[in-house]
């Protein structure tokens, strides 16, 4: 028998047979580990799962996995301490929406980049949510459109939304439900604070995922969500809801490869002088001419400059 997981707390889980939304407990039989993975958790929410279980499921006999099917997609980060650990934030997502604020936590561009780059790696559709405008039309107007301009020229789509007033709230639940015709499965992330539980509970008032404050001193958020969950949203699709990432690294990306997941500087690389081309001492090199004309964003090249550096750092 299969089924998705819809939530991972250490040990356990919670498996649905999508798109029902009838939730029963299991547990991993033994060590199960991914062929050529990395990572510390060998299941994700959002695999496909096969199972044993006696008929019902019940707490006090949990079903048990015994497989995880290939998955469609994923998103995968590493820990930017000394463990340099890989997690699997999620699998098999129909598209990723990045939540951040441009203040209060500040956006931290080169963590969107590197987030950016790993769902272009590994396939995920993306799209960047910018929370709470209300608080910026006025006080940070000049900031507001060159963050369009900077995502928007990339070749991201920028939704603007305020969970709080509920402006573009409405848009954003017509997409969730047009993903696969309302069976579409997809992630909210971002870093703590920029408020994707608020936004799932404005999107559903009957979802009850849990909201904090932002801390005065540091500016950032606490963490609230503290387990990977998938909700069922009423008017169609689901959501995995994930705990705020402070930290993002890239896994198994060669560093000659990166530019090719910067879609700007795809566009243009074809036109340098030498071929590969890291785009950093070369001579005749479009992507540094495009930077110098402002047709690709200064903040996007530091950043790879910044994933070249962390590549080399680590290896």
């Amino acid at each position: 028998m299969k089924a998705t997981v819809v939530k991972h707390t250490g040990s356990h889980y919670l498996l649905t047979r999508l798109p029902g939304w009838d939730l029963f407990p299991a547990v991993l039989r033994g060590r199960i580990r991914l062929k050529g993975s990395s990572a510390t958790n060998p299941v994700a929410v959002g695999d496909l799962v096969e199972f044993e279980a006696e008929n019902p499921c019940s707490e006090s006999s949990p079903a048990v996995i015994t497989g995880i099917m290939p998955r469609r997609n994923y998103i995968i980060r590493r820990s930017t301490n000394l463990s340099r650990q890989a997690h699997v934030i999620a699998a098999n997502v129909d598209r990723a929406f990045i939540i951040v604020t441009l203040d209060y936590p500040e956006v931290k561009l080169p963590f969107l980049d590197r987030l950016l780059v790993t769902c272009e790696v590994y396939g995920v559709p993306v799209t960047i949510v910018l929370n709470k405008v209300d608080l910026y039309r006025e006080s940070h107007a000049g900031m507001l459109a060159a963050f369009h301009e900077i995502y928007e020229g990339a070749g991201y789509e920028v939704l603007e939304l305020s969970a709080m007033t509920g402006e573009g709230v409405d848009g954003l639940r017509e997409r969730i439900a047009g993903e696969r015709d309302g069976e579409g499965v997809c992630l909210f992330s971002g870093v703590s604070g920029v408020g994707k539980s608020s936004l799932i509970k404005a999107i559903d008032p009957s979802l009850e995922p849990r909201t904090g404050e932002i801390s005065d001193v540091h500016l950032q958020g606490k963490h609230t969500t503290t387990f990977y969950e998938m909700y069922k949203v009423g008017s169609g699709g689901f959501i995995i809801d994930t705990p705020g990432i402070r930290g993002f690294g890239l896994v198994d990306l060669e560093k000659e490869e990166i530019a090719k997941y910067f879609p700007e500087m795809l566009r243009v690389a074809q036109d340098c002088r030498f071929t590969p081309c890291t785009h950093t001492h070369e001579p005749h090199c479009a992507v540094k001419e495009a930077v110098e004309n402002g047709i690709i964003s200064c903040d996007r090249y530091s950043s790879y400059l910044g994933m070249l550096d962390e590549e080399t750092k680590y290896r």
